[in-house]
C-alpha cells in the first residue's frame, strides 16, 4: 500500500503492525448510559491504554474529554452513529457527527454503525456511503459496525448473512469490519474466507464462554481481533483484561487469515 494518509493512520490502528487489532468501543454512553463516572472516565481511558489496547472508540463530544496525553499510544476512533435504549425503533441508527469533525478531534479513524435488515437499512446504507466518500477526501479509516439486525433477520448470527454484511462493507467502500461471531463458530472461518477485509468480532455482553475463549475462538476461526467494550469497562481491573486480550491478540500465534475465495460466497 502506497504511503498515504489513510495508509499511516490504518498502521496506527495496530500499534505493533502485525494486522491484529484490540478496539475498545466506549460509545455505550450514548446508547445505554455511562460506562465510568464523570471523574473515572480519564482513569478508564488510562487503564485501556496502560493495557495496550489498539484504539477506543468513542463519540465526538467524549473525545474533546480525554487529555491528550493518554493518546499518545492509543488511537482513536470517533463514532458518527447514534441511537438509544428508549428510541421507539432503537436498530434506527442516525449520522450525529461528520468526517471532518473527526479529523479535527484528531481522529486515526471514523465507525458508523448500520443494521442490515432493520426498517431504516436504505437510510443507513446512503449515510455509510456518504461517510466512506467523505473518508477518501479526508485520508481516514472507516470501521464499519455492521450486523444482521431487524424485525427480517431471524439469526443475527448466520454465516450466510454475516458474509454478506461484511461484503456490503466492502462494496461501499469501508476499511476494517467490525460483526458478531457466526453460529456455530467453526463457521466464522467461512465468513472471513468471504469478507476482502479484515474483520474483527464484537466482543458482546453475554455469551457462554470466557472472555479470553470467546477471543481465542474468533482468533482462530481467522479474524483479525475483536472489539470488546462492556466486558472490559465492567470488569474489576479494566487493565488487566485489556493486557490479557493484547497478549491473545499480538502475541499469540493464530493460523494466518484464509485468502478470501470469490466462490466462497456461493458456497456459504
Amino acid at each position: 500500500m502506497p504511503l498515504t494518509g489513510k495508509s499511516v493512520r490504518l498502521a496506527r490502528l495496530s500499534r505493533p503492525g502485525d494486522g491484529r487489532f484490540l478496539f475498545v468501543p466506549l460509545d455505550h454512553s450514548v446508547s445505554d448510559g455511562p460506562v465510568a463516572s464523570a471523574a473515572g472516565f480519564a482513569e478508564l481511558v488510562t487503564d485501556i491504554a496502560a493495557g495496550g489496547a489498539d484504539a477506543i472508540v468513542v463519540h465526538k463530544g467524549r473525545a474533546r474529554m480525554i487529555p491528550p496525553q493518554l493518546m499518545a499510544s492509543c488511537s482513536l476512533v470517533v463514532h458518527l452513529s447514534a441511537s438509544t435504549a428508549h428510541a421507539p425503533d432503537t436498530n434506527a441508527k442516525v449520522l450525529v457527527g461528520d468526517v471532518e469533525e473527526a479529523v479535527r478531534l484528531g481522529a486515526d479513524a471514523v465507525s458508523v454503525h448500520v443494521n442490515i435488515g432493520s426498517d431504516t437499512e436504505a437510510a443507513q446504507l446512503t449515510d455509510l456511503g456518504t461517510v466512506a466518500s467523505a473518508c477518501e477526501r479526508f485520508g481516514i479509516p472507516l470501521m464499519a459496525m455492521i450486523y444482521p439486525r431487524g424485525p427480517r433477520v431471524s439469526d443475527p448470527q448466520d454465516p450466510t448473512l454475516l458474509a454478506h454484511v461484511a461484503n456490503i462493507a466492502a462494496d461501499l467502500g469501508v476499511d476494517i469490519v467490525k460483526t458478531v461471531l457466526a453460529s456455530p463458530p467453526e463457521r466464522m472461518a467461512e465468513v472471513v474466507a468471504a469478507s476482502p477485509l479484515p474483520i474483527v468480532v464484537a466482543g458482546g455482553g453475554s455469551t457462554d464462554q470466557s472472555l479470553f475463549e470467546f477471543a481465542a475462538t474468533a482468533l482462530e476461526a481467522g479474524c483479525s481481533g475483536l472489539a470488546v467494550g462492556r466486558r472490559v469497562f465492567t470488569s474489576p481491573s479494566p487493565e488487566k483484561a485489556v493486557r490479557e486480550l493484547t497478549s491473545l491478540i499480538h502475541d499469540q500465534k493464530f493460523p494466518p487469515v484464509p485468502t478470501p475465495r470469490p466462490e466462497m460466497a456461493g458456497a456459504l
